[in-house]
């Protein structure tokens, strides 16, 4: 019995360590078990976490993608729309007593190898004088611009022009424009530069040359604008498109009169433009201007129609033009006129050529077509530098008063320098073929400083 009883112990004893083992180890395995489970939760949770940051990346880049869209419609859109702030939401203007004022002030040297005063460009009578030889205050300006309440809006522009003979001070442009028509309209009424073409709405200021090209120098004086009455509509599509009209008095270059009990000029456009990708981006236009003149600064009476198509072109990467890229423009003119010219009259202008008029008569019959064109293109190297070169091209009429052989042309290359958005340096060189025997080298030097508040330029 006691041997018995002594074995038993021994294997209580034996067995202690076998089942302390195991007890040990299923131990272990439960806790390997929950830490491989927790491992499984933590993963499954990066994985959720990983899917939402690309879930909202992706809405980020997508919605970044309608914001650059919307910007570079705008852009292109601000070719038919000036800049204007934002009414008060009360319908009170904050800036009524304190509106934006932008001061323009231009300078320039020119010298001409041809005395311009004894320019005489056949086929063209009429239209800008030459830039005068040696220095000279070119065409300044300052401009006050506000939200008037929460339906109009206001600019008043003056401008001071030296011409080396004589100075002027015009009221360059005086408007107001509706801010909250519907389904897109806009009306505009006052004084202002018509819509037509591409450079016609534009302020000299904004050009990338010295001077106009010769095709709106000779057709439009640099550019046409009158008192009168603009409607404007905003398509609501993803590209840009734009339709409008004008009436016009009639009183200003190419016309004369304010014929039709003053309303002698009327206007119709429509512009488009759009993106291709991201680094290009485009515009384009036909425009058509109606005039019934009386007494024209150049002699003619009767009817006129000008049609103008206008395109440009711009690449820069990532569309942004200010750090680099090209640009390249064009229009293309068609005058017809159908009326008589009174050569008493058309003499009288200083740039005319008076032995191609029949002095025996006193007035001719003026029924045909004239035609003018220019192409430029726009080097912008970095933000300080661009440089381009321009070609212009007159077609004079083949019968009539001012008939001609010869069409007049002109090769021009610019270097601009850039200090700033503010100010800037040019230098030009323009080859003038005039007529047959006389060719003008001019070579012109600018400086352009803007002062105070200026809205972005349009497209």
């Amino acid at each position: 019995m006691h041997k018995s009883l002594t074995t038993l112990g021994l294997l209580c004893v034996l067995a202690t360590p076998a089942y302390a083992a195991d007890t040990t180890t299923q131990k272990q395995l439960d806790e390997l078990t929950a830490r491989i489970k927790a491992l499984e939760t933590n993963a499954q949770q990066l994985r959720d976490e990983a899917a939402a940051a690309l879930a909202a990346a992706k809405a980020a880049r997508d919605e970044l993608d309608k914001m650059k869209n919307e910007q570079n419609n705008a852009a292109v859109a601000a070719v038919s729309a000036p800049a204007q702030p934002s009414a008060a939401p009360s319908g009170a203007n904050g800036n009524a007593f304190n509106p934006a004022i932008a001061v323009i002030l231009n300078g320039l040297y020119a010298y001409h190898s041809k005395d311009p005063n004894t320019f005489a460009r056949s086929g063209f009578p009429g239209g800008t004088e030459p830039i005068p030889r040696g220095i000279s205050l070119g065409e300044s300006e300052v401009s006050f611009a506000a939200n008037i309440d929460d339906k109009f809006y206001g600019q008043l522009t003056l401008s001071y022009d030296d011409n080396g003979d004589s100075a002027h001070t015009n009221i360059e442009e005086a408007f107001i424009d509706t801010t909250a028509l519907p389904a897109g309209f806009t009306l505009r009424a006052g004084r202002f530069f018509s819509d037509v073409g591409y450079l016609n709405s534009h302020h000299a200021h904004t050009d990338n040359f010295v001077d106009r090209p010769l095709v709106y120098q000779a057709l439009l004086a640099d550019q046409y604008g009158d008192d009168g009455v603009q409607v404007h509509w905003l398509a609501p599509t993803d590209f840009y498109l734009s339709l409008g009209g004008e009436l016009f008095r009639g009183d200003n270059f190419p016309t004369a009169g304010a014929g039709h009990n003053g309303v002698g000029a009327k206007t119709a456009f429509i512009h488009a433009g759009g993106d291709v990708g991201d680094d290009n981006s485009w515009l384009g236009g036909v425009s058509m201007l109606k005039f019934d003149t009386r007494n024209g600064e150049d002699g003619f009476s009767g009817d006129e129609t000008l049609y103008i198509a206008d395109g440009t072109w711009k690449w820069a990467p990532q569309g942004n033009t200010k750090d680099g890229g090209v640009t390249v423009r064009s229009e293309y003119m068609i005058d017809h006129r159908d009326g008589v010219v009174d050569l008493t009259q058309a003499a009288s202008q200083p740039l005319v050529d008076v032995f191609a008029l029949d002095a025996t008569e006193l007035s001719e019959p003026w029924t045909g077509t004239r035609r003018g064109m220019y192409i430029e293109g726009v080097y912008r190297i970095n933000r300080t530098w661009d440089t381009g070169y321009r070609f212009d091209k007159l077609w004079a009429p083949n019968s009539g008063p001012y008939a001609s052989s010869f069409d007049s042309s002109r090769h021009s290359v610019m270097l601009t320098w850039r200090n700033s958005e503010f100010s800037l340096l040019r230098l030009q060189y323009s080859h003038d073929e005039i007529n047959p025997n006389q060719t003008d080298n001019a070579l012109y030097l600018q400086y352009q400083v803007s002062l105070g508040a200026h809205g972005a330029h349009k497209f």
